[in-house]
């Protein structure tokens, strides 16, 4: 069965950046237009508010406005300007141009390995989720070409290396262990390109039902012998004691 990732907590990977309206924008478009106008009361000619929306629609691509949790990545004719925001900042129209919006909130990332063999050869499949976030936005934009998507292979990747080597016994009962190493291996891969692991969480492990039925009936087994040693330590005790009593 081919490998699924499912960044950002569904299926396809983390949502662009939606248009919002810019206020700023907007009153640069109509301070043009109201000069425009005023230009072309008097005369009664058109042209000068025609000339000025031009300009405003111009003037209104200039003003950008950044979340507080947002970085922009600003580009001058194909090479960096620098980092941008939060809040208002400007921009030089056709010149400069925001080429990533880079979001520095802690983000998750379902992840999942199927069918994949442990160290004693025991398919399994496991789900898991990662909590990581962009601490370097401008290595982010510039080291990777899509930072979420890196992750999101990285830390399948990791996963299923990490299960390679462990044993099904190990899967099952060293959880914490192996994810602090998931965690370590992820963040490993993943510093580079500006972005930081917080951690990992292994959801769920799946075993093949015939292996589950195999492992409750040796549970079953030694649970049975158990009882039947307490039961005939319990028989010895008595025993012993009627002889005591005998005597």
């Amino acid at each position: 069965m081919s490998p699924m990732v499912r960044p950002g907590g569904s299926s396809g990977f983390i949502a662009p950046r939606p248009a919002r309206a810019n206020v700023v924008a907007t009153a640069v478009l109509l301070g043009s237009a109201a000069v425009g106008g005023l230009a072309s009361l008097p005369t009664r000619n058109p042209l000068p508010l025609a000339v000025m929306i031009v300009v405003g629609l111009v003037l209104m691509q200039s003003p950008k406005i950044a979340q507080q949790w947002e970085r922009a990545v600003v580009l001058r004719l194909g090479r960096l300007v620098g980092l941008r925001g939060p809040g208002l900042f400007w921009i030089v129209p056709f010149i400069d141009a925001v080429s990533t919006w880079i979001d520095q909130r802690t983000i998750t990332t379902s992840f999942a390995a199927e069918q994949t063999l442990t160290s004693d050869t025991v398919p399994v499949n496991v789900d898991a989720v990662l909590f990581w976030m962009v601490h370097d936005a401008q290595r982010a934009a510039l080291e990777v070409q899509d930072y979420s998507q890196a992750v999101s292979w990285a830390a399948q990747t990791a996963l299923r290396d990490i299960i390679g080597r462990t044993t099904l016994t190990e899967l099952l009962r060293g959880r914490e262990r192996i994810e602090g190493e998931l965690q370590q291996l992820i963040d490993q891969r993943s510093n580079p390109w500006g972005v930081t692991v917080s951690s990992v969480e292994m959801r769920d492990v799946v075993i093949p039902a015939a292996l589950q039925d195999a492992m409750s009936r040796e549970a079953q087994a030694a649970r049975e012998k158990a009882a039947r040693i307490i039961l005939g330590e319990a028989e010895l005790a008595i025993a012993h004691s009627f002889s005591e009593a005998a005597k």
